[in-house]
């Protein structure tokens, strides 16, 4: 028997019956000899109705002290979640006792609403599992130098949970959503999505920076970082389902060369939509002209990505790139009006209808020919590639977005992920 995290989002937490749901649960882990720790999140709903409440009386400029208010504000939300989980625990006849991240405590740094965690401290925790206690800690906050209460920002329950993991040295931590794993890709566009059951880190952190929803970005790294075994699975599941297949279900999340993975050489299809594209057209070809042209859009915190400069011509080249689409507005502007006159650029020009596929899979280290398959399935069907980024285990194109769809369905099938892995 061994210790082990659960995490349970919002939508497990929604009402008292599903909080009772997850305390059966966690309860059938228990009694089966697991030393137990929960993180739950906020009740759906709870964290956006609080942070209403305050935008309703905040002021014009958020200030660090204003920004301080609404991490106080916003973690009360999974003080409620864990004191409810704590009370239906005890209702099943189980010792359980819950906590907020500042009586762990769990320390932070002091970047209000988007706080990381720099440490846990165990020595209460595990004095209450030697004990026989559950333990049920609030995700998504912590404590900085000053003792003031601070949130980790979006997924931050996530990221809690696999701290805690780390921190205690878990043999597994259980993440469960509303999905029960990851997927080939999204089964919404493509039916015959296939679920993995297992999936390495490396890619994984690829499918979360690339557009895929079922895991927050910084919990998967942190996992990484401290080798802490993750696992995706469903929180619809009947609660009494047999602890052994429930252990089993899923999707586990795991090192390369800690176990053998699916021998597929492509594992899965991302995508994003909230791409947009920028040509910076007619600038000199010099040294420091990416600086020039990248530097004053990254001081104004918009965040770039993939990045193309084409071949010079008369001394003159373009430059290309892609921003979040919420932040294409400025970004336009900000090149326009600052950067194409303090560079001598011809023009500026954009595109905000774009999206970005991703092949993603450990494979493709080993196999060539990843990449122009890709290419091949795509020119089958007349999309055109605008821009294209690679890394060891991943091939990204940016293509109209009119197309994402249909670029997702023809990935899929040209790499044959609708087929069962070997062995499954």
């Amino acid at each position: 028997m061994g210790l082990i995290v659960h995490k349970y989002g919002g939508t497990s937490m929604g009402s008292t019956e599903r909080i009772r749901n997850v305390a059966k649960r966690v309860a059938k882990w228990a009694r089966a000899g697991h030393q137990m720790i929960v993180v739950p999140s906020a009740m759906s709903g709870e964290t956006n109705r609080l942070l209403g409440l305050a935008k309703e009386l905040q002021p014009a400029t958020m200030t660090p002290e204003a920004l301080r208010e609404l991490d106080a504000i916003a973690a009360t939300g999974e003080q409620v979640s864990v004191g409810l989980l704590a009370l239906a625990l005890q209702a099943e006849g189980l010792p359980a006792v819950s906590y907020s991240g500042w009586q762990v405590p769990v320390h932070t740094d002091t970047a209000y609403t988007k706080a990381r965690i720099s440490s846990i401290e165990d020595e209460r925790v595990r004095a209450d599992l030697a004990a026989g206690k559950v333990v049920i800690i609030t995700g998504f906050q912590g404590i900085d130098d000053l003792g003031n209460v601070t949130t980790l920002g979006r997924g931050g329950s996530d990221t809690s949970a696999v701290a805690v993991a780390a921190a205690l040295k878990a043999d597994e931590c259980l993440i469960y959503t509303d999905v029960d794993g990851v997927y080939t890709t999204d089964p919404r566009i493509v039916p015959e999505a296939r679920r993995l059951a297992t999936i390495s880190f490396e890619e994984m952190l690829e499918m979360a920076s690339l557009g895929s929803k079922v895991l927050q970005i910084r919990s998967v790294e942190f996992a990484g970082k401290y080798r802490v075994p993750l696992r995706v699975l469903s929180s619809f599941t009947p609660w009494d389902i047999d602890i052994a297949e429930e252990a089993r279900s899923g999707t586990l999340i795991t090192f390369e060369e800690d176990e053998k993975m699916e021998q597929a050489v492509v594992s899965g299809i991302a995508f994003t939509r909230d791409e947009a594209k920028i040509t910076v057209m007619g600038v000199p070809d010099k040294p420091g002209i990416a600086y020039q042209i990248l530097g004053p859009v990254a001081d104004a915190n918009i965040d770039i990505d993939v990045i193309i400069q084409n071949v010079s011509h008369d001394g003159k080249t373009d430059f290309s790139f892609t921003v979040n689409r919420g932040d294409y507005p400025r970004a336009m502007d900000l090149l326009k009006n600052q950067v194409a006159p303090a560079t001598g650029a011809a023009q500026v020009i954009g595109d905000p209808k774009i999206c970005k596929v991703s092949i993603v899979g450990i494979g493709m280290r080993s196999h060539v020919g990843v990449a122009s398959s890709m290419f091949r399935a795509l020119s089958e069907e007349g999309i055109n590639i605008m821009m294209i980024s690679t890394s060891e285990i991943k091939t990204s194109v940016v293509i109209a977005e009119k197309y994402m769809e249909l670029a997702v369905r023809a990935l899929h099938k040209a790499f044959d992920l609708d087929q069962p892995a070997e062995g499954a």
